[in-house]
């Protein structure tokens, strides 16, 4: 299914539809985080992905509260955008023999992560003040805040550390 497919043809079917997207991604994103942390060797790195993989259980609980709330089904829609990022990512970390060099692979894998989830809730946060859901709306934000929380957190950890031990 492509991302402008013929069933959507309202900005609620829009907002649904992105909805699913962004289920799949968190889903997706909880997958491979065990494996990130796995491979992270710089401990603030590993503890932060694992915080994180919490956040994203949570993220997924609140999704499912936003699907409940607007009246639709539960599901996704597969997200060829995450699984490339994600697909990436595993190539890339799979390179990299240095373990300095491949905690800075993945803080700007996991970055792109966030920069995708970024984009997906706050267009998500816009449609459903549009829409009149508010109540939808206030929740998203709730994930769009860890999002973009973790996202600095990454950054920080990578120019104060990780960028530095691998060069």
């Amino acid at each position: 299914m492509g991302f402008f497919t013929k069933d959507i043809k309202t900005l609620n079917d829009l907002f649904v539809h992105t909805l699913k997207d962004i289920y799949y991604a968190e889903q997706q994103i909880e997958k491979n985080l065990p494996d990130m942390i796995e491979k992270a060797t710089d401990p603030g790195l590993k503890n932060g992905f694992q915080t994180h993989l919490s956040e994203t259980k949570g993220q997924i609980t609140r999704l499912e509260k936003v699907f409940q709330m607007h009246g639709v089904e539960v599901q996704g829609v597969d997200c060829p955008a995450i699984d490339g990022i994600l697909e990436e990512a595993n190539d890339v970390a799979g390179d990299v023999d240095d373990k300095q060099v491949l905690d800075a692979a993945l803080i700007a894998a996991a970055q792109a992560v966030e920069h995708y989830e970024i984009t997906r809730y706050g267009t998500l946060i816009a449609w459903a003040k549009k829409l009149g859901r508010e109540d939808c709306a206030s929740i998203l934000q709730q994930n769009l805040d860890e999002e973009k929380a973790t996202d600095e957190k990454l950054n920080t950890m990578a120019l104060r550390s990780v960028n530095e031990k691998a060069a």
